[in-house]
Protein backbone atom coordinates (compact mmCIF):
# COMPACT_ATOMS: atom_id res chain seq x y z
CA UNK A 1 0.00 0.00 0.00
CA UNK A 2 1.28 3.08 -0.74
CA UNK A 3 2.24 6.17 1.59
CA UNK A 4 -0.73 8.90 1.65
CA UNK A 5 0.23 12.60 1.25
CA UNK A 6 -1.24 13.19 4.83
CA UNK A 7 1.50 10.18 6.26
CA UNK A 8 3.86 12.80 4.34
CA UNK A 9 2.67 15.62 6.13
CA UNK A 10 3.06 13.84 9.08
CA UNK A 11 6.51 13.29 8.30
CA UNK A 12 7.74 16.41 7.59
CA UNK A 13 6.07 17.64 11.02
CA UNK A 14 7.86 14.87 12.53
CA UNK A 15 11.72 15.36 11.46
CA UNK A 16 11.22 18.70 11.27
CA UNK A 17 11.36 19.71 7.39
CA UNK A 18 12.23 22.64 5.98
CA UNK A 19 12.46 21.95 1.98
CA UNK A 20 10.85 19.19 -0.54
CA UNK A 21 13.32 18.26 -2.78
CA UNK A 22 12.59 16.61 -6.02
CA UNK A 23 14.65 14.45 -7.93
CA UNK A 24 14.40 14.15 -11.86
CA UNK A 25 16.23 12.02 -14.07
CA UNK A 26 17.79 13.51 -17.95
CA UNK A 27 18.63 11.25 -20.36
CA UNK A 28 21.92 10.50 -19.32
CA UNK A 29 20.64 9.64 -16.19
CA UNK A 30 21.88 11.94 -14.34
CA UNK A 31 19.55 13.24 -11.19
CA UNK A 32 18.68 17.09 -11.61
CA UNK A 33 17.28 18.74 -8.99
CA UNK A 34 14.79 21.34 -7.66
CA UNK A 35 13.18 22.68 -3.83
CA UNK A 36 10.42 24.06 -2.85
CA UNK A 37 9.50 24.84 0.81
CA UNK A 38 8.01 22.09 2.91
CA UNK A 39 4.51 23.78 3.61
CA UNK A 40 3.79 23.95 -0.49
CA UNK A 41 3.53 20.18 -0.80
CA UNK A 42 0.09 20.41 -1.18
CA UNK A 43 -3.21 18.76 -2.70
CA UNK A 44 -2.53 20.59 -5.62
CA UNK A 45 0.88 19.45 -5.87
CA UNK A 46 0.02 16.04 -6.32
CA UNK A 47 -3.18 16.76 -8.57
CA UNK A 48 -1.11 19.34 -11.15
CA UNK A 49 2.39 18.82 -10.38
CA UNK A 50 4.94 21.52 -10.94
CA UNK A 51 6.17 22.79 -14.04
CA UNK A 52 9.30 22.87 -15.63
CA UNK A 53 11.21 23.47 -18.94
CA UNK A 54 12.26 19.45 -20.52
CA UNK A 55 14.08 20.76 -23.13
CA UNK A 56 16.87 21.19 -20.76
CA UNK A 57 17.70 17.59 -19.95
CA UNK A 58 18.54 16.51 -23.24
CA UNK A 59 15.47 14.57 -24.41
CA UNK A 60 14.26 14.71 -28.38
CA UNK A 61 12.44 18.11 -28.76
CA UNK A 62 8.44 17.85 -28.72
CA UNK A 63 5.31 20.13 -29.92
CA UNK A 64 5.37 20.87 -26.35
CA UNK A 65 8.64 21.31 -24.03
CA UNK A 66 6.44 22.59 -21.02
CA UNK A 67 6.13 19.55 -18.39
CA UNK A 68 4.87 18.80 -15.07
CA UNK A 69 6.18 16.12 -12.78
CA UNK A 70 4.20 14.43 -10.00
CA UNK A 71 6.14 13.47 -6.92
CA UNK A 72 6.78 9.88 -6.34
CA UNK A 73 5.45 9.54 -2.72
CA UNK A 74 6.80 6.12 -1.64
CA UNK A 75 10.16 7.48 -2.80
CA UNK A 76 10.02 9.73 -0.08
CA UNK A 77 13.20 10.07 1.71
CA UNK A 78 14.72 11.99 4.45
CA UNK A 79 18.27 13.52 2.57
CA UNK A 80 20.79 14.10 4.97
CA UNK A 81 23.50 15.00 2.65
CA UNK A 82 21.80 19.10 2.71
CA UNK A 83 22.05 20.78 5.55
CA UNK A 84 19.22 22.29 5.64
CA UNK A 85 16.42 19.32 7.03
CA UNK A 86 15.02 18.10 3.60
CA UNK A 87 12.89 15.63 2.25
CA UNK A 88 13.55 14.21 -0.89
CA UNK A 89 11.66 12.29 -3.62
CA UNK A 90 11.42 11.25 -7.62
CA UNK A 91 9.01 11.94 -9.84
CA UNK A 92 7.42 11.31 -12.95
CA UNK A 93 6.84 13.36 -15.90
CA UNK A 94 3.92 14.75 -17.94
CA UNK A 95 3.39 16.96 -20.88
CA UNK A 96 0.96 19.76 -20.47
CA UNK A 97 -1.69 18.86 -22.86
CA UNK A 98 -5.62 18.83 -22.99
CA UNK A 99 -8.14 17.66 -21.52
CA UNK A 100 -5.34 15.95 -19.19
CA UNK A 101 -2.02 15.80 -19.27
CA UNK A 102 -0.02 12.55 -20.18
CA UNK A 103 2.97 10.47 -19.61
CA UNK A 104 5.85 11.94 -21.31
CA UNK A 105 6.88 8.80 -23.51
CA UNK A 106 10.53 9.75 -23.67
CA UNK A 107 10.99 10.50 -19.52
CA UNK A 108 13.26 7.33 -18.62
CA UNK A 109 10.78 5.98 -15.98
CA UNK A 110 8.56 5.91 -18.00
CA UNK A 111 9.93 3.84 -20.86
CA UNK A 112 10.87 1.45 -17.81
CA UNK A 113 7.12 1.23 -16.40
CA UNK A 114 5.65 0.88 -20.44
CA UNK A 115 8.29 -2.18 -21.24
CA UNK A 116 6.77 -3.73 -18.03
CA UNK A 117 2.91 -2.79 -19.38
CA UNK A 118 4.40 -4.26 -22.53
CA UNK A 119 5.28 -7.66 -21.11
CA UNK A 120 2.22 -8.09 -19.58
CA UNK A 121 0.46 -7.36 -22.63
CA UNK A 122 1.97 -10.16 -24.97
CA UNK A 123 1.51 -12.41 -22.01
CA UNK A 124 5.17 -13.59 -21.16
CA UNK A 125 5.16 -12.45 -17.32
CA UNK A 126 3.70 -10.00 -15.15
CA UNK A 127 6.61 -9.53 -13.09
CA UNK A 128 10.31 -8.61 -13.93
CA UNK A 129 13.10 -8.97 -11.13
CA UNK A 130 16.70 -7.91 -11.44
CA UNK A 131 19.66 -7.86 -9.26
CA UNK A 132 22.67 -5.14 -10.48
CA UNK A 133 26.09 -5.21 -9.03
CA UNK A 134 27.39 -2.18 -8.64
CA UNK A 135 30.82 -1.90 -9.23
CA UNK A 136 32.98 1.65 -7.80
CA UNK A 137 36.26 2.81 -7.36
CA UNK A 138 37.61 5.23 -4.37
CA UNK A 139 40.38 7.59 -4.71
CA UNK A 140 41.63 10.05 -2.30
CA UNK A 141 42.00 12.26 -4.96
CA UNK A 142 41.12 12.51 -8.49
CA UNK A 143 42.40 15.68 -10.75
CA UNK A 144 42.41 16.28 -14.72
CA UNK A 145 42.55 19.33 -17.30
CA UNK A 146 40.99 19.47 -20.73
CA UNK A 147 42.61 22.58 -21.63
CA UNK A 148 43.59 21.44 -25.21
CA UNK A 149 47.29 22.45 -24.43
CA UNK A 150 47.55 21.35 -20.95
CA UNK A 151 45.75 17.73 -20.89
CA UNK A 152 45.93 15.21 -18.02
CA UNK A 153 44.71 12.73 -15.19
CA UNK A 154 46.49 11.89 -12.14
CA UNK A 155 44.56 10.07 -9.94
CA UNK A 156 45.62 8.63 -5.77
CA UNK A 157 44.59 6.55 -3.04
CA UNK A 158 46.75 5.25 -0.53
CA UNK A 159 46.41 1.66 -0.82
CA UNK A 160 47.46 1.15 -4.07
CA UNK A 161 50.90 -0.11 -5.14
CA UNK A 162 52.53 2.75 -6.13
CA UNK A 163 51.91 4.74 -2.61
CA UNK A 164 54.72 2.65 -1.00
CA UNK A 165 57.24 4.51 -1.11
CA UNK A 166 55.29 7.58 0.59
CA UNK A 167 56.31 9.21 3.62
CA UNK A 168 52.31 10.24 4.50
CA UNK A 169 49.24 8.40 4.39
CA UNK A 170 51.48 4.93 4.32
CA UNK A 171 50.16 2.17 7.16
CA UNK A 172 52.52 -0.35 4.45
CA UNK A 173 49.94 -2.54 3.51
CA UNK A 174 49.70 -1.69 -0.26
CA UNK A 175 47.33 -3.80 -2.29
CA UNK A 176 49.13 -4.78 -5.95
CA UNK A 177 47.35 -4.51 -9.15
CA UNK A 178 44.49 -6.97 -9.68
CA UNK A 179 44.95 -8.61 -6.02
CA UNK A 180 42.30 -6.72 -4.52
CA UNK A 181 39.69 -9.17 -4.33
CA UNK A 182 38.00 -9.46 -0.65
CA UNK A 183 40.95 -7.80 1.10
CA UNK A 184 40.56 -8.24 4.61
CA UNK A 185 41.43 -5.27 7.54
CA UNK A 186 44.18 -3.90 7.41
CA UNK A 187 44.49 -3.69 4.05
CA UNK A 188 40.94 -3.11 3.51
CA UNK A 189 41.29 0.58 4.44
CA UNK A 190 37.62 1.34 3.14
CA UNK A 191 35.62 -1.21 4.96
CA UNK A 192 34.09 1.20 7.34
CA UNK A 193 32.92 3.59 4.43
CA UNK A 194 31.13 0.77 2.79
CA UNK A 195 29.50 -0.65 5.95
CA UNK A 196 28.52 3.40 5.80
CA UNK A 197 27.55 3.40 2.71
CA UNK A 198 25.44 0.18 3.53
CA UNK A 199 23.63 1.63 6.19
CA UNK A 200 22.90 4.90 4.25
CA UNK A 201 21.57 3.05 1.39
CA UNK A 202 19.44 1.41 3.76
CA UNK A 203 17.47 4.27 4.94
CA UNK A 204 16.78 5.20 1.28
CA UNK A 205 15.12 1.71 0.86
CA UNK A 206 17.83 -0.06 -0.81
CA UNK A 207 18.03 -3.63 0.03
CA UNK A 208 21.93 -4.42 0.03
CA UNK A 209 23.37 -7.88 -0.01
CA UNK A 210 26.76 -7.55 1.05
CA UNK A 211 29.83 -5.44 0.14
CA UNK A 212 33.17 -6.56 -0.14
CA UNK A 213 36.89 -4.87 -2.44
CA UNK A 214 37.10 -5.69 -5.92
CA UNK A 215 39.56 -7.51 -8.08
CA UNK A 216 41.11 -3.69 -8.53
CA UNK A 217 44.22 -2.71 -6.47
CA UNK A 218 43.68 0.62 -6.40
CA UNK A 219 40.67 0.53 -4.48
CA UNK A 220 37.77 -0.73 -6.46
CA UNK A 221 34.99 -2.10 -4.44
CA UNK A 222 31.19 -3.42 -4.92
CA UNK A 223 28.33 -3.06 -3.25
CA UNK A 224 25.71 -6.20 -4.42
CA UNK A 225 21.68 -5.28 -3.74
CA UNK A 226 19.32 -7.71 -3.18
CA UNK A 227 16.55 -9.35 -6.10
CA UNK A 228 13.93 -6.61 -6.76
CA UNK A 229 10.86 -5.85 -8.87
CA UNK A 230 12.88 -4.03 -12.01
CA UNK A 231 11.33 -0.01 -11.92
CA UNK A 232 12.21 -0.31 -7.95
CA UNK A 233 15.61 -1.30 -8.73
CA UNK A 234 15.94 1.33 -11.37
CA UNK A 235 14.58 3.67 -8.73
CA UNK A 236 17.60 1.85 -6.44
CA UNK A 237 20.26 2.42 -8.61
CA UNK A 238 19.24 6.27 -8.90
CA UNK A 239 19.68 6.46 -5.15
CA UNK A 240 22.95 3.79 -4.70
CA UNK A 241 24.91 5.81 -7.08
CA UNK A 242 23.24 9.05 -4.90
CA UNK A 243 24.17 8.07 -2.04
CA UNK A 244 27.78 6.00 -2.52
CA UNK A 245 29.16 9.40 -4.43
CA UNK A 246 27.86 11.53 -1.31
CA UNK A 247 29.13 9.12 1.72
CA UNK A 248 32.74 9.21 -0.44
CA UNK A 249 32.53 12.67 -0.16
CA UNK A 250 31.33 12.93 3.54
CA UNK A 251 34.77 11.03 4.06
CA UNK A 252 36.77 13.63 2.18
CA UNK A 253 37.09 11.05 -0.94
CA UNK A 254 35.89 10.80 -4.30
CA UNK A 255 33.68 7.72 -5.68
CA UNK A 256 33.20 6.76 -9.50
CA UNK A 257 31.56 4.56 -11.47
CA UNK A 258 33.58 5.11 -14.76
CA UNK A 259 33.89 1.57 -16.71
CA UNK A 260 37.46 2.31 -17.22
CA UNK A 261 39.27 4.55 -14.86
CA UNK A 262 42.70 3.13 -14.41
CA UNK A 263 44.29 1.23 -17.97
CA UNK A 264 45.59 -1.74 -16.13
CA UNK A 265 43.40 -2.10 -13.29
CA UNK A 266 39.77 -4.31 -13.57
CA UNK A 267 36.74 -2.44 -14.80
CA UNK A 268 33.76 -0.86 -13.21
CA UNK A 269 30.84 -3.13 -14.46
CA UNK A 270 27.03 -2.84 -13.56
CA UNK A 271 26.08 -7.19 -14.10
CA UNK A 272 22.25 -7.43 -14.13
CA UNK A 273 20.93 -10.57 -12.83
CA UNK A 274 17.61 -11.35 -13.72
CA UNK A 275 14.36 -13.81 -14.07
CA UNK A 276 10.73 -13.24 -14.63
CA UNK A 277 7.49 -14.63 -13.14
CA UNK A 278 4.08 -15.33 -13.95
CA UNK A 279 1.42 -15.80 -11.51
CA UNK A 280 3.85 -15.92 -8.92
CA UNK A 281 5.50 -19.40 -10.86
CA UNK A 282 8.96 -18.60 -11.90
CA UNK A 283 9.35 -18.77 -16.10
CA UNK A 284 13.12 -19.06 -15.95
CA UNK A 285 13.20 -22.63 -14.18
CA UNK A 286 12.89 -25.96 -15.65
CA UNK A 287 14.79 -28.92 -13.51
CA UNK A 288 15.59 -30.66 -16.42
CA UNK A 289 16.80 -28.05 -18.91
CA UNK A 290 20.48 -27.16 -19.55
CA UNK A 291 21.88 -25.40 -16.06
CA UNK A 292 17.80 -25.66 -15.08
CA UNK A 293 16.39 -22.92 -17.07
CA UNK A 294 13.41 -23.39 -19.28
CA UNK A 295 12.84 -22.68 -22.85
CA UNK A 296 11.55 -19.04 -22.26
CA UNK A 297 14.95 -18.47 -20.26
CA UNK A 298 17.23 -19.38 -23.37
CA UNK A 299 15.23 -18.07 -26.09
CA UNK A 300 15.25 -14.79 -23.46
CA UNK A 301 19.07 -14.97 -23.49
CA UNK A 302 18.76 -15.24 -27.40
CA UNK A 303 17.50 -12.43 -27.50
CA UNK A 304 20.31 -10.76 -25.51
CA UNK A 305 22.80 -12.23 -27.59
CA UNK A 306 20.57 -11.20 -30.88
CA UNK A 307 20.75 -8.24 -30.04
CA UNK A 308 24.23 -7.52 -27.72
CA UNK A 309 25.70 -5.22 -30.39
CA UNK A 310 22.50 -2.49 -30.45
CA UNK A 311 21.91 -2.78 -26.92
CA UNK A 312 25.46 -2.00 -25.73
CA UNK A 313 24.54 1.51 -27.45
CA UNK A 314 21.96 1.76 -23.97
CA UNK A 315 23.95 -0.55 -21.45
CA UNK A 316 27.16 0.87 -22.19
CA UNK A 317 27.00 4.44 -23.59
CA UNK A 318 29.98 6.14 -22.74
CA UNK A 319 33.64 5.96 -24.68
CA UNK A 320 34.90 4.66 -21.89
CA UNK A 321 32.58 1.90 -21.63
CA UNK A 322 34.69 -0.02 -24.54
CA UNK A 323 38.00 0.40 -22.56
CA UNK A 324 36.51 -1.66 -20.41
CA UNK A 325 35.42 -4.23 -22.65
CA UNK A 326 38.83 -6.20 -23.77
CA UNK A 327 39.88 -9.34 -22.94
CA UNK A 328 42.16 -10.09 -19.73
CA UNK A 329 40.43 -7.88 -17.14
CA UNK A 330 37.38 -10.22 -16.32
CA UNK A 331 35.23 -8.12 -18.53
CA UNK A 332 32.91 -9.89 -21.55
CA UNK A 333 34.08 -9.67 -25.11
CA UNK A 334 32.45 -12.93 -26.33
CA UNK A 335 29.10 -13.27 -27.15
CA UNK A 336 27.77 -16.51 -25.94
CA UNK A 337 26.93 -17.90 -22.52
CA UNK A 338 28.10 -20.30 -19.70
CA UNK A 339 27.61 -21.80 -16.51
CA UNK A 340 30.00 -19.96 -14.33
CA UNK A 341 32.05 -18.31 -16.71
CA UNK A 342 32.82 -15.03 -16.87
CA UNK A 343 34.13 -14.59 -20.15
CA UNK A 344 31.09 -15.11 -21.88
CA UNK A 345 27.98 -12.24 -21.77
CA UNK A 346 25.91 -14.25 -20.44
CA UNK A 347 26.88 -16.28 -17.11
CA UNK A 348 24.10 -18.47 -15.55
CA UNK A 349 25.21 -18.44 -11.37
CA UNK A 350 25.73 -22.08 -9.81
CA UNK A 351 25.06 -20.97 -6.77
CA UNK A 352 21.50 -19.92 -8.05
CA UNK A 353 19.41 -23.42 -7.38
CA UNK A 354 16.03 -22.99 -6.23
CA UNK A 355 12.94 -22.17 -8.94
CA UNK A 356 12.51 -18.88 -7.35
CA UNK A 357 16.16 -17.69 -7.69
CA UNK A 358 17.23 -19.26 -11.05
CA UNK A 359 18.73 -17.14 -13.60
CA UNK A 360 21.55 -15.86 -15.20
CA UNK A 361 23.26 -12.29 -15.55
CA UNK A 362 24.02 -10.30 -18.17
CA UNK A 363 27.86 -8.87 -17.60
CA UNK A 364 28.65 -6.26 -20.12
CA UNK A 365 26.67 -3.27 -18.66
CA UNK A 366 28.27 -0.71 -16.57
CA UNK A 367 27.09 2.60 -14.54
CA UNK A 368 27.36 4.97 -16.75
CA UNK A 369 23.67 3.64 -18.75
CA UNK A 370 20.96 5.38 -17.85
CA UNK A 371 19.16 2.43 -15.70
CA UNK A 372 15.46 3.01 -16.78
CA UNK A 373 16.74 3.07 -20.26
CA UNK A 374 19.45 -0.22 -19.84
CA UNK A 375 16.95 -2.08 -17.86
CA UNK A 376 13.56 -1.60 -20.22
CA UNK A 377 16.11 -2.62 -23.36
CA UNK A 378 17.23 -5.65 -21.66
CA UNK A 379 13.60 -6.68 -21.08
CA UNK A 380 12.86 -5.82 -25.03
CA UNK A 381 16.00 -7.93 -26.36
CA UNK A 382 14.74 -10.79 -24.19
CA UNK A 383 11.23 -10.53 -25.09
CA UNK A 384 12.13 -10.16 -28.72
CA UNK A 385 14.06 -13.57 -28.24
CA UNK A 386 10.80 -15.25 -26.24
CA UNK A 387 8.55 -14.19 -29.00
CA UNK A 388 10.58 -15.42 -32.51
CA UNK A 389 11.78 -18.35 -29.90
CA UNK A 390 15.65 -17.01 -30.62
CA UNK A 391 17.67 -20.30 -29.24
CA UNK A 392 21.30 -19.23 -28.84
CA UNK A 393 22.71 -22.94 -29.15
CA UNK A 394 21.13 -22.99 -32.28
CA UNK A 395 22.76 -19.92 -33.11
CA UNK A 396 26.19 -21.44 -31.98
CA UNK A 397 26.43 -18.91 -29.28
CA UNK A 398 27.02 -21.35 -26.65
CA UNK A 399 27.19 -22.87 -24.03
CA UNK A 400 31.22 -21.85 -23.72
CA UNK A 401 31.90 -23.61 -20.74
CA UNK A 402 35.40 -22.88 -21.10
CA UNK A 403 37.79 -19.83 -21.28
CA UNK A 404 36.81 -17.79 -24.22
CA UNK A 405 40.45 -15.70 -23.28
CA UNK A 406 42.63 -18.53 -23.64
CA UNK A 407 41.11 -20.08 -27.15
CA UNK A 408 43.62 -20.07 -30.11
CA UNK A 409 43.40 -16.87 -32.64
CA UNK A 410 42.21 -19.65 -34.65
CA UNK A 411 38.91 -20.72 -32.60
CA UNK A 412 38.85 -16.55 -31.62
CA UNK A 413 38.20 -15.26 -35.25
CA UNK A 414 34.75 -18.11 -35.49
CA UNK A 415 33.14 -16.27 -32.63
CA UNK A 416 30.52 -12.99 -32.22
CA UNK A 417 32.18 -10.30 -30.12
CA UNK A 418 29.99 -6.84 -29.06
CA UNK A 419 30.79 -3.79 -30.61
CA UNK A 420 35.15 -2.35 -29.67
CA UNK A 421 33.58 1.13 -29.84
CA UNK A 422 30.53 3.56 -29.25
CA UNK A 423 30.32 3.93 -32.55
CA UNK A 424 30.21 0.50 -33.62
CA UNK A 425 27.74 0.04 -31.26
CA UNK A 426 25.17 3.20 -32.09
CA UNK A 427 25.72 2.10 -35.77
CA UNK A 428 23.82 -1.28 -34.59
CA UNK A 429 21.35 0.19 -32.81
CA UNK A 430 21.10 2.73 -35.68
CA UNK A 431 20.29 -0.94 -37.89
CA UNK A 432 18.82 -2.81 -35.32
CA UNK A 433 16.04 -1.21 -32.99
CA UNK A 434 12.74 -2.82 -33.54
CA UNK A 435 12.69 -4.89 -30.92
CA UNK A 436 12.61 -1.80 -28.65
CA UNK A 437 9.99 0.16 -30.74
CA UNK A 438 7.97 -2.39 -30.27
CA UNK A 439 4.29 -1.53 -28.68
CA UNK A 440 5.65 2.00 -28.45
CA UNK A 441 8.23 0.98 -25.31
CA UNK A 442 10.96 3.31 -26.70
CA UNK A 443 10.14 6.39 -29.19
CA UNK A 444 11.79 6.56 -32.43
CA UNK A 445 12.62 10.12 -32.05
CA UNK A 446 14.03 8.82 -28.09
CA UNK A 447 16.67 6.73 -30.17
CA UNK A 448 17.65 9.02 -33.00
CA UNK A 449 18.52 11.58 -30.08
CA UNK A 450 20.39 8.94 -27.67
CA UNK A 451 22.11 8.11 -30.92
CA UNK A 452 22.73 11.80 -32.08
CA UNK A 453 23.90 12.84 -28.54
CA UNK A 454 26.95 10.10 -28.71
CA UNK A 455 28.00 10.45 -31.52
CA UNK A 456 29.15 13.76 -31.05
CA UNK A 457 30.74 12.76 -27.63
CA UNK A 458 32.44 9.75 -29.65
CA UNK A 459 33.42 12.56 -32.18
CA UNK A 460 34.70 15.04 -29.49
CA UNK A 461 37.07 12.04 -27.93
CA UNK A 462 38.12 11.37 -31.23
CA UNK A 463 39.42 14.52 -32.20
CA UNK A 464 41.49 14.96 -28.89
CA UNK A 465 45.16 13.78 -28.61
CA UNK A 466 46.05 11.20 -26.33
CA UNK A 467 49.51 11.63 -23.57
CA UNK A 468 50.12 7.96 -24.95
CA UNK A 469 50.61 9.41 -28.59
CA UNK A 470 52.71 11.58 -27.82
CA UNK A 471 55.05 8.77 -25.91
CA UNK A 472 54.42 7.04 -29.40
CA UNK A 473 54.76 9.51 -32.34
CA UNK A 474 56.49 12.70 -30.64
CA UNK A 475 60.14 11.81 -31.65
CA UNK A 476 58.49 10.39 -35.60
Amino acid sequence: MGKTLEEIKKLIEERGIQMVDFKLTDIDGRWRHLSIPAERLTESTMEHGIGFDGSNYGYAPVENSDMVFIPVLDSAVVDTYAEVPTLSMIGDVRVIDLPENRPFDQYPRNVAIRALEYMKEIGVADRMVIGPEYEFYLFDTVQYNTDYYNMFTQIYTSQAAYASGEADNNNGYQVMPGSGYHNSLPTDIRNDVRSRMCLAMKEWGVDVKYHHTEVGGSGQMEIEVELGDMLKLADDTMSAKYVIKNEAVSEGITATFMPKPLAMEAGNGMHVHMLLFKDGKPVFYDKDGYAQLSKEAHWFMGGLLSHAGSLCAITNPSTNSYKRLVPGFEAPVTIGYAMSNRSAVIRIPAYAKTPDTKRFELRNPDATCNPYYAYAAILMAGLDGIKNQIDPHEKGWGPFDFNLYTLSDEEKAKLKGLPTTLDEALSELEKDHDYLTAGGVFPERLLKQLIARNRAAASKISKLPHPMEFAMYYDL
